[in-house]
């Protein structure tokens, strides 16, 4: 082609080309999209680690109540039932138990930390006995059990010695009173570790315990002598 018409149809040429789209390829068109939505522009709204996470959390329960529905015999119903009843008989275990004992004593599992007198701690009994606090008026008598049995040096006064530990011992030189002492002490554990409450009775068996104990005559034997020390 030439003069007017090679150039007309050169132009028309060019101006083809220059429509035609630019073909970029697939890898890097990928990266060039990953690092503009990278921008924080673009996360400004997403939710936080911590909701994340409780997303992740509900949506682990769902699935697993989901499951529990579908194979509890009458599905979701069925699933509610058993929950009720497994509430249910732990809250009559929790209560035909009571809290459980603890296992591990304070040192001063029998006395406070202000050393005080048989004297003194049955008035203190007999004050909460008059007031109706059955469970304090038991714990302040089985105190002054032991202090009197100290006093009486028929025990060793020794810190940190529980209540068993002293009836242990003090049913060596009194062994008529024994199971009495053995018996006190396991309601003197009861009300102060297992979240028992004592009552009327339970206070006038110690108080007896106390008073007989006041009168019993020791058994001074060699071996209650080497025992008590």
């Amino acid at each position: 082609m030439s003069g007017a018409g090679g150039t007309t149809a050169a132009r028309l040429l060019i101006q083809a080309s220059s429509d035609i789209p630019v073909d970029t390829p697939r890898v890097p068109a990928r990266e060039a999209a990953k690092h503009e939505l990278s921008k924080p522009m673009y996360h400004e709204n997403d939710p936080n680690l911590f909701q994340r996470g409780l997303d992740r959390l509900w949506s682990w329960i769902g699935e697993l109540l989901n499951a529990a529905s579908g194979a509890a015999p009458g599905g979701p119903l069925g699933l509610a039932v058993l929950v009720l009843v497994v509430i249910g008989l732990a809250a009559a275990l929790w209560w035909r138990l009571g809290t459980p004992h603890r296992t591990v004593r304070s040192a001063d599992a029998l006395f406070d930390d202000r050393p005080r007198s048989a004297a003194e701690h049955r008035t203190a009994a007999e004050a909460h006995a008059a007031a109706h606090r059955w469970t304090e008026a038991v714990q302040e008598r089985m105190r002054a059990i032991v202090r009197s049995l100290e006093e009486r040096a028929l025990l060793d006064p020794r810190p940190g010695r529980t209540a068993d530990e002293a009836a242990a011992e003090a049913g060596r030189p009194l062994p008529a009173h024994a199971r009495r002492l053995h018996a006190a002490a396991r309601e003197f554990d009861d009300v102060t570790y297992g979240g028992r409450t004592a009552d009327q009775q339970a206070y006038l068996d110690i108080q007896a315990l106390d008073l007989d104990l006041e009168t019993a005559k020791p058994l001074l034997t060699a071996a209650a002598h080497g025992a008590a020390e």
